[in-house]
Order: C-alpha cells, then structure tokens, then sequence
C-alpha cells in the first residue's frame, strides 16, 4: 500500500499530514504528486471530494522550501472561481504549511485593497485569488507576475461556466512561459480540453475516475412533485422530516430569488436554516459558511456558489430544490455528501418541466436513478392551496368585490343592474302602460338636493379631494374638450384681490 512517504515530499509536509490525521494518499495524490515534484505539467481529472486539493498544495510546499519571494512579485499563483473555494485552500496551505515560513496571500473580492496591497508588499510565496481581483491589482500597478514559478488553475469547469476564461488567457500571458502548470478538474467537457492543450506542455495525464462520475456511497433518489413552488416547499419539508439519520444538509436552488425565498419559508416552519448565495457580502458568507461547518446551522440554502469544491466533511443529505439545468452540476452538488468515503444521500425534486433535465443527468453519469414513490406518471391531482370562491345565482362571487360600474357612490351594488324576478301570478297588459320610474337618491342627488349655503358650507370646512386646489387644471371639462377654443367666459383675473407686495413696487422687479 502506498504511503505519503513514498511520494517524495519533504519531511516538513510528511509531518504536517500525519499530525492532521492521514497516512494513505488518495488515488489523485498518488497519480498526481510524484509528476509534479519533478515539476512537470498535470491534467488531473476526479469526482469530487477525492483531494485535488492536496494533489497540488503538498507538492507546491516541498518545491517553496527553496528561495523567497520578493516584494509585489508572487512565486506562485493559484486561480479559483469562487471567493469560497479561494479561502478554503489558504486554510489548506496554512494547516499543511505549519512547518514552514511562507507568506501566504488570499486575493478576493468584498476586502478592502490597502490591506492586501500590505501583503503584497512583503513578498507572497503563495498567491491565491480570485482571475477578477488579480487583474485589479495587476492594472492598479501593484503586481508583476514575471516571477510566477507554477500556475494551478483549479475547477476549471467551472471557470468555463462563469465566463472567466478571457481572464485566465490575459493572465497567462503575463506569466512567463516556462513555467509549471497543474490544471485540475472534475469534469472535462471538450471546451475544457482544448483549453488545456493551450495552457499545458506535454501534461502528465491523471484520470483516477470516470468522466463526470458520482461516488457510489452516495445514495440519489429523484422525486417527482408539481410545479408550483409552494407544493415543493411542501414536498422538501416532508422529505426532510423523514429523514432519521439527518446530520445536516445542503439545499440547492437556481436562482437566488429562489434561496431567499426557500429560506424565509424554512425559518418560518421552525428549522435551523441559513443561506448562502453570490449577492451576499462577504463577511455574511464566511460567517453563515462557517456557522453551517461548526454545526450552529442544520440547513444551508445555498446557489451554486456552494457547489464546487467546498470541503464540509460531514454533510449527510442534499436536496436539490431545482434541477440543475446543466448536468455537470449535478456532479458537483451531489459531490458535497458523502466525501472521503463516508455514506450520503441525494433528493432531486422533479417536475414535468424538468423531466429533460433529469434525463440528462442520467445520461451523463450513464446511471439510471430510482425514483422515490412512483415517477411523475403516479403523481396525485395537484392540491389546492387556497378554497374557491362561491358563486351566487347570477354567477357572481359571493363576498367578491363588484365591478366599478356596478356600485355607486356608497360601495353597494347599483340597483339598475338588479335582476328583477316576475312572479307567475303577474298579469303583463297587452297595451303599453307609461311607467314615471323613481330616481334613484344617491350621495350624489342627496347632495345637489342641500341647499347652496349648507354646500358652499360644508366644502369650506371640509373641502373634498375634488375640490382641494391644484397647480393643474381642473378635469371637469373633459366632456368638453371640443369646445376649449370657446372663450365665452368670463376672464380670469391673475392674482384676484390678493396681489403680492413685490409686484406692487414699480421698476423693481
């Protein structure tokens, strides 16, 4: 059985493995470690959660035994997608570096610059960023990367999907080009590949696993459920109840309208929840990623800003609220349960309208998944979320609110839309009978009907909103608006008997 010992490291990196607990490497270390002390190029292709991340942070300690870095010029650069995935593999460096004294330098965004122009200052040993914040400080005059001895460009599918590869190819060209590049990936669609056979001489090839596999100690069920997001919601509380051997639990969504609104649903049902999602600042997500690793939170709703690389060993369940449109990220989200080689389980809601997307899935990682109580052929009548109206005789709603047309002025129903009921016993003359109808008083006639001064009165008290004054004319000519060009009028005087004093003064104004 191979050993950390046998792959070549330094006796410093040997020590800090053993105190953190490992003694056999993982099949992408063993692959990936020997080649690289002997500072070739790495393609390195695995499924999640084998450790990529030690594949290049080991190496990269024994070969920055030799030398110093010099003042705002790097000795090596480490490129992530992900603020998260960016400070997760500075803890890497700083819990297997212990041994040694490296500067160690995390570039990403939500800090303030000065600090990490501070940093830079001093010299970095290691550089890790963000390909956005590094072309900040590169075009602010505060980097020069002709120094750069290796470049690790990590989860570069995922680089690939959040637009990043015309950053990356500005940065490769002010890397010099003898350097050494380890380019690490769990999936490797064929945009991928081509990029890197630009970016690597000669690579040593290390594909422990197949392309866009899953861990088989991880246990996936697709549900089926009704589109409408609050029979989900319904759906997911139910699944999560009837689980006996939850610990905690990732729960993925699309859209970030999506996380919030899962997580204000999820809190007011009563459960330990917290989310995760790009708009975030980032002091809330080191803090609400750091409460869901120290277990303060059982649930994490997160986007896929959670869903690369993030090593959170004891997650016990992920729900997939959404299907993932793409299906590697299917891969990557099931991928953050069952690590190292412990037990998992992955829920997918589907609907009919991601029926598609689920076959996809299927076809990626070749596998057929179970469904959990029938497919989307046995699903029951949607339910009803609220109780429909009642009508009366005339079709109405009963309790609903009538047209404007029909109501007067007092809210209730005109009576000249009433339906009249002729009783049998009725005798209709064969002659026409002139019928004199009674108006109908409303607040309007009862109005008119007042005499003059009490309405001249009761407007000066309490003027109405039609009769407050107005900077705009008046609308009650707009059944007159023919007939503006009419000046039969009397003429309105400007200021009437309330002239301004300034206006009084001549040659003053």
């Amino acid at each position: 059985m191979t050993t950390f010992a046998d792959l070549g490291l330094s006796q410093k990196v040997l020590s800090a493995v053993t105190d953190a607990g490992y003694t056999t490497p993982t099949p992408i270390q063993a692959g990936a470690i020997p080649p690289a002390l002997q500072r070739r190029d790495i393609l390195g292709i695995a499924q999640t959660g084998t450790g990529k991340t030690a594949s290049f942070v080991l190496p990269m300690l024994t070969l920055l035994e030799k030398g110093r870095a010099r003042a705002r010029m790097p000795r090596t650069l480490i490129l992530e997608p992900t603020r998260e995935l960016a400070a997760q593999v500075a803890e890497n460096f700083e819990k297997y570096g212990r041994n040694h004294k490296l500067n160690i330098a995390l570039l990403i965004g939500g800090v303030s610059f000065d600090e990490q122009d501070r940093k830079l200052e001093r010299g970095a040993d290691v550089l890790i960023c963000t390909p956005g914040r590094l072309l900040d400080h590169c075009e602010r005059g505060k980097l020069l990367m002709t120094g750069v001895e290796i470049l690790v460009i990590d989860e570069a599918d995922r680089m690939l999907d959040m637009g990043f590869i015309p950053d990356i190819e500005r940065i490769a060209k002010l890397i010099p080009f003898t350097r050494q590049t380890l380019f690490f990936s769990a999936t490797m669609p064929p945009e991928i590949q081509k990029l890197a056979d630009r970016f690597l001489q000669n690579p040593e090839r290390i594909e422990v696993s197949t392309r866009s596999s899953t861990a088989t100690t991880v246990k996936q069920l697709l549900v089926a459920t009704h589109g409408k997001d609050y029979e989900k919601r319904a759906v997911l509380r139910d699944i999560i109840r009837a689980q006996d051997d939850l610990k905690n639990a990732i729960i993925f969504c699309n859209r970030k309208k999506d996380v919030a609104d899962l997580f204000r649903s999820l809190e007011r049902h009563g459960f330990s929840v917290g989310a995760l999602h790009g708009d975030m600042d980032q002091t809330s997500r080191t803090a609400m990623l750091a409460g869901f690793k120290n277990n303060q939170i059982t649930l994490l709703v997160a986007s896929d800003v959670a869903a690369r690389g993030l090593d959170i060993p004891d997650v016990s369940h992920v729900f997939n609220f959404d299907v993932p449109i793409h299906a590697e990220d299917y891969v990557h989200r099931i991928g953050r349960t069952g690590r190292a080689g412990r037990a998992g389980a992955a829920f997918t809601l589907v609907t009919k309208k991601d029926q598609k997307f689920a076959e996809a899935i299927e076809k990626l990682i070749d596998k057929q998944i179970e469904w959990m109580n029938g497919d989307l052929s046995a699903l029951p009548a949607p339910m009803e979320s609220f109780e429909p109206a009642k009508t009366g005789r005339d079709g109405r709603r009963e309790g609903g609110r009538t047209r404007g047309r029909d109501r007067d002025r007092t809210g209730r129903p005109s009576s000249s839309h009433k339906t009249d009921i002729i009783s049998t016993d009725t005798v209709i003359p064969s002659e026409p009978v002139a019928i004199k109808a009674e108006p109908v008083r409303t607040e309007r006639t009862a109005r008119t009907e007042q005499p003059k001064a009490a309405r001249d009165f009761r407007d000066d008290v309490s003027p109405s909103r039609n009769n407050r004054q107005s900077p705009y004319p008046a609308n009650d000519d707009r059944r007159n608006r023919y007939r503006r060009d009419q000046d039969d009028g009397p003429t309105p005087v400007g200021f009437g008997d309330d002239i301004p004093a300034f206006m009084l003064v001549a040659g003053k104004y």
